[in-house]
This record gives structure tokens, C-alpha cells and sequence, in this order.
């Protein structure tokens, strides 16, 4: 019987991570903000950042595209989703359809942006007295085309609300897995948005969290499908081995799901994120904030932003913060505020 590697590929991480189908893109913000200004902007002197576009981690952090609240003011999607995992800080949304939101501190979001929608991302810093943590995970998922114009749609997922499931090894080390999305061990997060990929039963889509103690082992499961896509990202920590083959530090690897494999951490304690998903196989064309099938539908893609922009922006600014106080919740029109549990 002849030997099949378990990774089938390596590949450094960089700005965003490199990804696969049905997942377009993957992208890991941590930045140590200093303290608050008050106004949800940070202390320090913004002299010689690159105010609108300030990615250069100067002393640790970022402005990205804010100008005075690090974020991404008002910007268009249409034809994927947006799947925001944050695990420390806070995140004010608010987009087109005239919704709001603050989340954070583990809580989730899931957009699909489908036939259009504005929105803005922006991170308050409120702590005035000390320093602002922020680390989030920001994942693009695809649609299929035929579910590419569908109305826009957004689901909350509050911490407690997302399965964290603990896992001893036969000499008591620990795994902790965050399920983000999909299945695992018989744990399943509540349902994804109603036209997302991911909600198809067969799509096999899932999103964990991974932690491993040092030298803790864990039977990574195998996928419901033969051509399922694993991508295991080890983003802290020295090294893991996969079934005996060896992921180095700050390393993603594309590897097999057919089989169920342990996966060690014999370089320390480390941490890993793992997409996975059957290919959705249709050809993408993407530019800037737009994903769709073909050139043709890019430019009336814009046609329409430019006609239409998506509803509108309903906000007094370009991105609006949600007031000092550390309160999370979703705001939808015509519906009660709904508030974020502990």
C-alpha cells in the first residue's frame, strides 16, 4: 500500500492568509491599542501614521482606515459573506439596511452582503485609563451563484452561544476547541444564514478555534465528504504534527480530512484556526469589495453602487461608534434591541 502525505501543501502566512475554496479570504488583527481618548480613538499621537490607510503596525497597532477610531468606515460587499470571529475588543457595526451592533470579547458575526449592503467596522477603544486589546479574525466565504443576489442578511452569535469544547488526552493535557462554525464531536452551532453555503447540509463548511497545551494530543476528526478542503492555520506556537508530519510556526498547511489524524503540539503550548469546506467549484471573479462569476457581473456591480449606493448610507458619519459604554447588542429596523449575553 503506498504512503499519501498527510499535508499536501505549506504556505507561509502572510497579509491575508492564503485560502481555499469555498473561503475567499482570511485575515488575523491583534493590536495592543493604548488608552482611550474618550471618543473611542486612542491617546497617542497619530503623527507620521498614514491616516486612511495605516497598516504599518507602528508601536503595535493600527488605524487601517479610520481616521480618528481605528477601523474600516462604510464600504460595499455583494456577492459573499463576511464571517467576524473577535476574541478580544470590540467591533460597532452599522450598514445600509439602517442596523447597528457592538460585539466583542468572543462573540461572532455573520454577513451576507448578497445583492449589496454598506457597512463599517469600527474599534472602539473605551478603556481611558489602560491599554485596549483588539484580536479578531476576519473570514470572506463565497456564495454559490446562484444565491449571490439574495438579500442581505446578518446573524448574531453571542459568546456563550458558541460551543467551547474541552478535551482531555489520555494523560490529562488539554484541547479546547471554539466551534465557530460547523460541527465537531457532536457539537453544532446554531444555524448559519439561510442562504449561506455553509448552510447546506452537504457543504461539510466549519471554522474552529484550536488550542493545544504543550505536548497535549488531539484526534483532529475527519470531513463527512471525500473532497472536503482542510486548511489548518498555526498562527502561535513553535510547532504541531499532524499524523507525525510537522507544521512549523506562523504556517498554513492544506492537508488531508479523510482520515482522522492526532494532532500534537510537541514544539509548546500553540494555537491553530481550521477552515474547511466542500469547493463550491465555480469560477470567481473578484475586485476590490465585489465577488462574482464573471467581469460582466463585476462591472454592473459597480454600475449599481454607483447608481444606487446599495440603499444609501443612513449614518451622520462615515463611522459611527456606539457611545462610551461597554454594552454589546444588535439594533435591526423594526425589531427590539437585542442585547449581547455575558
Amino acid at each position: 500500500m503506498n504512503y499519501r502525505p498527510i499535508i499536501k501543501e505549506l504556505v507561509p502566512l502572510g497579509t491575508p492568509w492564503a485560502t481555499i475554496d469555498p473561503f475567499l479570504f482570511c485575515v488575523h488583527h491583534r493590536d495592543a491599542y493604548p488608552a482611550g481618548d474618550g471618543h473611542g480613538g486612542p491617546s497617542s499621537s497619530l503623527a507620521g501614521r498614514n491616516l486612511g490607510n495605516d497598516f504599518a503596525d507602528v508601536d503595535g497597532w493600527n488605524m487601517y482606515h479610520g481616521s480618528a477610531v481605528p477601523g474600516f468606515p462604510q464600504h460595499p460587499h455583494r456577492g459573499f459573506e463576511t464571517l467576524t470571529y473577535v476574541r478580544q475588543g470590540l467591533v460597532d457595526h452599522a450598514d445600509s439596511l439602517g442596523a447597528s451592533a457592538r460585539y466583542g470579547e468572543g462573540d461572532a458575526q455573520w454577513m451576507t452582503a448578497g445583492s449589496g449592503i454598506v457597512h463599517s467596522e469600527m474599534f472602539p477603544l473605551l478603556d481611558e485609563s489602560g491599554g485596549n486589546q483588539l484580536e479578531l479574525f476576519q473570514i470572506w466565504i463565497n456564495l454559490a451563484a446562484a444565491d449571490k443576489m439574495v438579500e442581505p442578511h446578518f446573524s448574531m452569535l453571542w459568546a456563550n452561544d458558541i460551543p467551547v469544547i474541552d478535551i482531555a488526552d489520555e494523560k490529562g493535557r488539554a484541547t479546547r476547541v471554539t466551534l465557530v462554525a460547523g460541527a465537531v464531536d457532536g457539537h453544532v452551532l446554531p444555524d448559519a444564514p439561510p442562504d449561506s453555503w455553509a448552510a447546506k447540509p452537504e457543504s461539510d463548511v466549519a471554522v474552529w478555534h484550536v488550542v493545544l497545551d504543550a505536548g497535549a494530543s488531539w484526534a483532529m476528526p475527519l470531513a463527512n465528504h471525500g473532497d472536503t478542503q482542510r486548511m489548518v492555520y498555526l498562527f502561535e506556537g513553535d510547532s504541531v504534527s499532524v499524523g507525525g508530519e510537522q507544521i512549523r510556526g506562523y504556517t498554513g498547511a492544506l492537508i488531508r480530512c479523510d482520515e482522522e489524524f492526532d494532532v500534537v503540539a510537541d514544539g509548546g503550548p500553540v494555537e491553530m484556526l481550521v477552515l474547511q469546506g466542500r469547493p463550491i467549484g465555480e469560477p470567481v471573479e473578484r475586485y476590490g469589495p465585489f465577488v462574482m462569476n464573471t467581469r460582466a457581473e463585476i462591472q454592473e456591480a459597480f454600475d449599481d453602487y454607483r447608481t444606487t449606493a446599495f440603499g444609501g448610507w443612513p449614518w451622520p458619519d462615515d463611522g459611527p461608534v456606539h457611545g462610551q459604554l461597554g454594552d454589546r447588542f444588535v439594533k435591526r429596523p423594526d425589531k427590539p434591541v437585542e442585547v449581547g449575553s455575558a
